[in-house]
């Protein structure tokens, strides 16, 4: 994957350091390994990050590198791809697998697939999941195939650029068609998934919308904001309202790249 920007007339950039670092917004790590392997060029040939930059001066970036990804078996295992470019990867993950691979499901998971998938088409990077959901959720989680493509999308999380929505299964019958549930969880005792209301929980504001209801269930779609920390806006699992049991079913998200 390579970066490209030409230098406009009204461009203050001082020096080719200045570029990526506003313009690009590459972390200091980034950069560092881009200066390492050599992968900066201003005009076609390699260029120092102290390079001064002139109008029509054209600054390309080669992101890519060869990764090692031995620390994930990978996997045979059917993947309903939705979405596939040279950054991303998006993956429809079915109920009944996690995402990340553990003790319990060290060559079942999502992440096992898609090793086994980058290894089939010659793709030797990272697993990069940048976005969780919990194993019996299913939907869409993406995978960034470079450290940039990742270092952008977290950024967008943490900024609420992220939309996420879900469609769930409640135990009970909503008296409102749509609406806010704003009351703060917490872990529920002797669970490490469940949460309850408590006054010493997290705030968490959940917006929703019924789109089909029976005597005893409702499936509603919605969509979870939490205030605590905006690199973790969304907790996956099983949520208890003052009324309703929610069981996230799907989930589907948009963003922008």
């Amino acid at each position: 994957m390579i970066l490209e920007y030409k230098i406009k007339e009204n461009d203050k950039f001082t020096n080719l350091k200045e570029l990526i670092k506003v313009h690009f917004q590459i972390s200091d790590r980034l950069l560092a390994k881009l200066k390492m392997n050599d992968r900066l060029f201003v005009n076609g040939k390699k260029a120092s990050v102290r390079m001064p930059l002139n109008v029509n001066d054209v600054v390309t970036i080669n992101i890519d590198f060869i990764e090692d990804n031995s620390n994930i078996v990978p996997t045979k295992m059917p993947l309903d791809i939705v979405f596939e470019d040279d950054a991303l990867l998006v993956v429809n993950k079915p109920s009944g697998f996690p995402v990340h691979p553990s003790m319990d499901h060290f060559e079942d998971s999502l992440s096992n697939g898609v090793r086994y998938y980058f290894d089939e088409i010659g793709l030797k990077r990272k697993i990069r999941p940048v976005n969780r959901l919990d194993k019996d959720t299913s939907g869409l989680v993406v995978f960034a195939k470079n450290e940039y493509v990742q270092e952008c999308l977290i950024r967008q999380m943490k900024c609420k650029q992220f939309t996420k929505e879900y469609i769930a299964i409640c135990d009970g019958v909503f008296e409102n068609s749509k609406g806010t549930i704003n009351c703060p969880i917490a872990r529920k005792e002797n669970s490490i998934i469940e949460r309850c209301v408590s006054p010493l929980g997290d705030s968490s504001i959940t917006h929703y919308e019924v789109l089909q209801s029976s005597s005893n269930f409702t499936v509603v779609k919605c969509i979870l904001e939490t205030r605590k920390n905006t690199s973790n806006t969304c907790t996956y699992g099983t949520y208890w309202s003052p009324t309703f049991k929610w069981y996230f079913i799907w989930c589907k998200f948009s963003f922008n790249l």
